[in-house]
């Protein structure tokens, strides 16, 4: 590359600057946790856009990204998205918030995940029948604002997940704190601390007699977002970098002599693990009515067999009062474990 055709990083905007160092700085860990179905975004506008959406203040982000932005909803709505995704499995996603008066408000949704058709066998390998995997996470977002630009809020979420007829359900509380600041009228800057408390504990004693209790914590997730409107604020640039943080028990054993025959001792450590991942997308109303979107998740030096890239439009037609909005979202998802599209009808009251 010559000096002729390099560019100075101070002369981009601020969003991309962020996109240029985060995508330096990301190491690399791509296990799944407790509670993926949940971080997997929330309708197909948040998902389109590569679930950049912590600091999107227009309006029409979820506060299930961030509380703070409940008290930023366009106005009362309903809205409820359907998916189909490979291996034979769901997400399905439901909400309803206002606002309250002119300073607060409020969201309460559900999103269900489930496999079907999982083959059921025995230690022989004889078929049993067929089994299924439900998880759920319900929540309550409420938001208050400070000033004309600042908001904070709170999201309260309840996790249930149903893995097998035989052993009981795990039910845990998370808490999501978050913070949004309008800077200046086209740049936004937002902070969110997710899944805090959630763990799950299983005891599979009572599916086998050599089961045990087993907790299984959320990863700790701390989210910086960035949103730059341009052009008469028909683009929305947005991007976010997250510190993820997952705690595992590893258990070893050792042979010994104990007296005079042999022992096998339990050593049980727990190990951290810590990751960045960059997420980015791009909103445009090329019409009135009619926008079209790209984004792109898990973004970073280490992207290979990760990088989920997606795309979405949205058509927004009024009837009478009401505004009917559909969002369709295209998506890849990470390991090529297939393709995803969503669907959401949202309708403003």
């Amino acid at each position: 590359m010559t000096m002729n055709n390099r560019r100075d990083i101070s002369k981009l905007p601020l969003w991309m600057s962020v996109l240029l160092i985060a995508g330096f700085t990301a190491p690399s860990l791509h296990a799944q946790h407790a509670g993926a179905f949940s971080r997997m975004g929330f309708g197909a506008r948040g998902i389109a856009m590569g679930n950049a959406q912590s600091a999107d203040l227009s309006g029409s982000a979820s506060p299930y990204y961030n509380p703070a932005l409940a008290p930023l909803t366009e106005g009362q709505s309903v809205a409820a998205s359907v998916s189909t995704l490979s291996f034979d499995r769901n997400v399905q996603f439901l909400q309803l918030g206002a606002p309250l008066q002119d300073r607060a408000g409020f969201m309460v949704g559900l999103v269900h995940a489930s496999v079907s058709n999982i083959d059921g066998r025995d230690n022989s390998g004889f078929h049993t029948g067929m089994l299924s995997v439900d998880e759920y996470a319900g929540f309550l977002a409420f938001g208050l604002k400070f000033s004309s630009r600042v908001s904070a809020g709170i999201n309260l979420q309840l996790f249930q997940s149903d893995l097998y007829e035989g052993l009981s359900a795990a039910r845990t509380i998370g808490v999501d704190l978050g913070l949004a600041v309008r800077v200046r009228d086209d740049l936004a800057l937002a902070l969110v601390a997710d899944d805090l408390l959630a763990r799950y504990t299983w005891d599979g004693s009572a599916v086998g007699g050599s089961g045990s209790e087993v907790t299984d914590a959320f990863p700790r997730r701390l989210r910086l977002g960035l949103t730059h409107r341009r052009w008469d604020d028909r683009w929305l640039f947005a991007a976010e970098i997250e510190s993820r943080t997952a705690s595992a028990t590893h258990v070893t054993y050792e042979p010994r002599i104990l007296g005079d025959g042999a022992a096998r001792i339990r050593n049980e450590s727990t190990l951290t693990f810590q990751e960045t991942r960059l997420r980015a997308g791009v909103e445009a109303w090329i019409l009135n009515g009619f926008a079209l979107r790209a984004g792109a998740d898990q973004l970073g030096k280490d992207t290979l067999g990760t990088f989920r890239p997606s795309a979405g439009f949205s058509a927004e037609q009024p009837m009478g009062e009401l505004r009917i909005r559909v969002d369709y979202a295209f998506g890849w998802e990470a390991q090529a474990a297939g393709q995803m599209h969503f669907v959401t009808l949202r309708v403003l009251l």
